[in-house]
């Protein structure tokens, strides 16, 4: 939370350390700040110049400081070898980010920067509040709005921390989070919309309060900080007994996922140096999916158009016409008949772009794996549910007229565009 007293909460943190023996190394990601009260081992401002940002790109404080941070995200590789050589000998490390919140929480280089820590190392998030700001309820209700949403978009153990309880003690706020009559009470003087918001938005909160833990600090007495250094030993442990293994099988999930698609691209190479080979000897190699799409685009040959087999259920049958003969359905001779191109719908076929308007409805399409070659069986198979479709296309044209046809079963296959 911005003006919360986080950086100075920053210097009393490396201040304890200090004094208790607790090795810890800092980090700085907040390219705004005019002066640190303390002395960072890594510092976003030597390595992105803010001011210089907003004037080159001509952007407010607020993106200045967001594009900083995508900047710094892009080295951040380099910043996690530093921590790396120095982690055996540190006990701590810590980061002050950004006051907005938006700029870290739900930004792809913060994700970036959590993500990366939170892999490797145990992390832990510290949300820090203005006590004396969040005496108002509706005041409060925000920030733990806020709370709430960082603690599910990151992932991990959480701290709620009440900072400046010398100005104003926390135990107000602990009793709201204990007792929701408490709260609705604090709300009976305030009788606007917004008050009765934060009534309902209370009542949904119950669980995030059940199992968040709260420690309230002075980041200018120190008042608090040992309860504080005792919250962050108890969530370390749960990092390593809680959420190491889910990230551990997340990473596993990932690693699983990423070798199936390599796996599959390899397999996807084979067949395609495969069918390279075969074409070079001359043998005729009938492609199916995107490739065999790709390359009668390429050939800019409109006779090897990838059409629809009528009658197919919407079954895509990727055959050129040199395969099959395109028998044309009367329904859609009589459509072509009336389309003028005056409506200013796309004439299936008639452009080699049209490729992929296929006359169908879209919902009864079956997946077809576009990497499969058609085997011999299979083609067999095809004309025989082709030969199979053109005598029911026959028996139905003489029941129109009302007679039975005599089965032909030499007739002849009729050419493409030839009229029925």
């Amino acid at each position: 939370m911005a003006g919360s007293g986080k950086t100075t909460l920053m210097q009393r943190l490396l201040s304890d350390c200090h004094l208790n023996g607790t090795r810890s190394y800092c980090l700085n990601l907040d390219p705004a700040v005019g002066t640190l009260p303390y002395q960072a081992n890594i510092d976003i401002r030597d390595t992105v110049n803010y001011r210089q940002v907003m004037k080159q790109y001509n952007l407010g404080p607020n993106g200045g400081i967001l594009t900083s941070l995508n900047l710094f995200a892009t080295r951040f590789d380099q910043v996690l070898g530093f921590v790396d050589k120095r982690a055996p000998e540190l006990d701590l490390v810590l980061l002050d980010t950004p006051g907005q919140i938006e700029i870290f929480t739900w930004s792809a280089s913060g994700t970036i920067i959590a993500d990366s820590l939170a892999s490797t190392y145990p992390s832990v998030i510290l949300y820090v509040v203005d006590t004396p700001r969040t005496t108002s309820p509706v005041t409060f209700m925000s920030n733990m709005l806020y709370a709430t949403s960082i603690a599910l978009k990151a992932k991990l153990p959480f701290l709620l921390v009440f900072n400046k309880t010398d100005v104003t003690s926390h135990q107000f706020a602990k009793e709201w989070m204990a007792d929701l009559e408490a709260f609705t009470d604090a709300l009976k003087s305030d009788e606007s919309y917004m008050s009765s918001l934060t009534r309902s938005m209370a009542l949904m909160l119950d669980e995030f309060y059940a199992t968040i833990r709260t420690v309230g600090v002075s980041a200018m007495t120190g008042e608090g900080m040992p309860e504080l250094f005792e919250a962050l030993k108890d969530l370390t442990k749960e990092y390593e007994e809680v959420y190491a293994p889910a990230l551990a099988a997340q990473k596993e999930e990932a690693a699983a996922k990423q070798a199936q698609r390599k796996q599959k691209q390899m397999e996807r190479m084979a067949r395609d140096l495969a069918a390279d080979e075969a074409k070079a000897r001359g043998e005729k190699v009938v492609l199916q999916g995107n490739r065999a799409t790709k390359e009668r685009r390429s050939n800019g040959s409109s006779s090897e158009r990838v059409r629809p087999l009528p009658g197919s259920d919407g079954i895509i049958q990727h055959r050129t016409q040199e395969q099959h003969a395109y028998v044309r359905h009367p329904d859609e001779e009589a459509a072509d008949e009336m389309d003028d191109g005056s409506d200013g719908a796309p004439d299936i076929g008639s452009d080699e772009d049209d490729v992929d308007a296929l006359p169908y409805d879209e919902d009864d399409r079956e997946e077809v794996d576009e990497d499969e070659y058609v085997s011999a069986e299979a083609r067999e198979a095809d004309q025989a549910e082709f030969e199979e479709f053109m005598a029911r296309v026959r028996a139905k044209e003489a029941e129109q007229k009302g007679s039975i046809p005599e089965e032909d079963e030499g007739a002849e296959e009729i050419e493409v565009g030839q009229k029925k």
